[in-house]
């Protein structure tokens, strides 16, 4: 399937769920930094995501956090209780497979696609309980960011099969 019917089912499916969105179309961006300019308008909470693997269990980790949190891979895979230094990015070939996106189109929305339920998500709480008016993720592409409310990305969420595991980033 191609990003654009992707990003078709992915709304179809939001549509299903009665989840209203909003939308900003922009050129195809691969860092926060180049995303930001072009969300200077919108109200809410934007995201940046990785995708990371545990080398000891081989799990696979969606990491959805504030765009302006840092994220220390050591620390969190503490908290994790994998040990430290276990959580490294993982491959974009990994990433196509399970989220049917690439580089620089991760999000919580690509996790519609993880159909086996191999992806686990860990989800930065302020994004839906810092009382922001929107969360805003990539739809299966770099080239737009959907927002939502927060409520309506955890009925999206568990609509999935991927509650997610809210931690507080620093």
């Amino acid at each position: 399937m191609t990003s654009s019917e992707l990003r078709a089912e992915l709304e179809e499916c939001l549509r299903g769920l009665n989840i209203e969105t909003s939308c900003v179309e922009h050129p195809p961006v691969f860092t926060v930094e180049e995303m930001m300019p072009h969300l200077q308008e919108v109200g809410g909470a934007v995201t940046k995501n990785l995708f990371l693997k545990d080398k000891k269990k081989k799990t696979l980790w969606l990491v959805t956090v504030r765009h302006d949190r840092q994220v220390n891979l050591g620390d969190l895979s503490k908290h994790l209780g994998l040990g430290s230094g276990n959580l490294r990015l993982a491959d974009e070939a990994a990433m196509l497979e399970k989220l049917k996106v690439g580089r620089g189109c991760a999000s919580a929305l690509a996790l519609l696609f993880d159909t086996e339920g191999g992806v686990k998500l860990l989800l930065d709480e302020d994004l839906v309980q810092g009382g922001h008016p929107a969360v805003h993720l990539h739809p299966m592409t770099n080239t737009a960011t959907l927002g939502m409310a927060p409520a309506d990305l955890l009925r999206f969420l568990q609509h999935t099969g991927h509650p997610p595991i809210l931690h507080a980033f620093p």
